[in-house]
C-alpha cells in the first residue's frame, strides 16, 4: 500500500486527535479474570505481521514471542486462547470497544497511551532506530537530511522519526510494519524507521546491504487492558512476575529474541503500571 507525506505538525496532532478520541469514546464494560473464565476464552489483540513478534504461519497459525506471551496468560487463567491479528492503528480501539480482551502487541509503554489503556508491568525491552544502506554515512539526525524514509503509521517510529527528521526529509506513512519494510527492500525508500528486530527481517530480503544507523528511543513493552479492569491488571501482573521468576520468559526470550532477559524498570514516568 502507497504511503503519504504529511507535515510534520500536523502528524503530531493527528496522532494526539486519535489518542483523545479513544481515551474519550464509550469504553466496552470492564471484564474480569471469573469472567474470561466463565466464558473460556482469552480473546488476545496481537500484530499479525510483524515477527518475531506476532505472525501468521504457514500452516495458519498465530505465532511469536506475543503470541506465546498471550497463550501462557491463557493457560494461566485455565482457558483457551483466541488471537486477533491487528494493524498498528487498531489497536487500542479494539481494545476499548471490547473487540478483544487484552493486548499482548508490541505495545510500547508511552505516557500517551497510558491515558487510553491500562499497561501491566513491562515484559519486554526494544528501541526505536533508523535502518539505513551500509554505504551512507547517516550518524546524526542532521544526515537524514533529504532521505524517503517508510514507517507504520501511528506507531513509535513514525513518532519518533517526525520528532527527529530534518524537514528537508520525506516520511511515507505506511498501514502496518510490514508494508513499510517492503517499502525499503524494493527501493521505494531511502531509509527505515522501526526497532532493533527490524534488521533480521531487512537481512532476509536483501542480505548485507543495510544496517542499525541511528538510536532515537528505549522503550519497554507491556501488556494493556482497559482503564479501570483492577483484577485483570493484577492478574495479567502477577502472570509476568511468576513467568520471570520461573524461567518461562527467559524461555520465551531464548526462543524469539535471541538475547537475554533485561532487566526491567520498576517505574516509568507518566505510565502506572498498576490500575486505580
Amino acid at each position: 500500500m502507497f504511503g503519504f507525506k504529511l507535515n510534520r505538525r500536523h502528524a503530531l496532532m493527528g496522532a494526539a486527535a486519535i489518542v483523545a478520541a479513544v481515551s474519550f469514546s464509550q469504553p466496552a464494560a470492564a471484564i474480569t479474570p471469573e469472567e474470561i473464565k466463565a466464558k473460556g476464552k482469552l480473546v488476545v489483540g496481537i500484530q499479525g505481521d510483524n515477527p518475531p513478534w506476532g505472525f501468521v504461519t504457514s500452516a495458519g497459525k498465530q505465532d511469536g514471542f506475543d503470541a506465546d506471551m498471550g497463550a501462557l496468560f491463557a493457560k494461566e487463567l485455565g482457558v483457551e486462547v483466541e488471537f486477533v491479528p491487528l494493524e498498528v492503528n487498531n489497536r487500542i480501539p479494539a481494545l476499548t470497544s471490547g473487540r478483544v480482551d487484552i493486548l499482548f502487541a508490541t505495545m510500547a509503554m508511552l505516557p500517551d497511551r497510558a491515558k487510553a489503556v491500562q499497561f501491566s508491568q513491562p515484559y519486554n525491552a526494544n528501541a526505536i532506530v533508523l535502518i539505513g544502506p551500509k554505504d551512507k554515512s547517516i550518524k546524526t539526525n542532521e544526515d537524514m537530511a533529504g532521505l524517503t524514509i517508510s514507517v507504520a503509521k501511528g506507531a513509535a517510529q513514525d513518532t519518533q522519526v517526525t520528532k527527529n527528521a530534518p524537514s528537508t526529509a520525506t516520511i511515507r506513512r505506511y498501514d502496518g510494519d510490514a508494508a513499510s519494510v517492503q517499502a525499503l527492500v524494493s527501493g521505494q525508500t531511502d531509509a527505515l524507521g522501526g526497532n532493533i528486530f527490524y534488521l533480521d527481517r531487512v537481512e532476509k530480503a536483501v542480505p548485507g546491504k543495510f544496517e542499525n544507523k541511528l538510536e532515537f528511543q528505549k522503550l519497554y513493552n507491556g501488556a494493556c487492558t482497559r482503564l479501570g479492569e483492577k483484577e485483570l491488571n493484577v492478574a495479567v501482573n502477577a502472570f509476568i512476575d511468576k513467568i520471570k521468576a520461573d524461567g518461562e520468559l527467559k524461555t520465551i526470550y531464548d526462543k524469539w529474541m535471541k538475547v537475554p532477559v533485561p532487566e526491567f524498570p520498576t517505574s516509568l514516568e507518566g505510565i502506572p503500571f498498576t490500575a486505580n
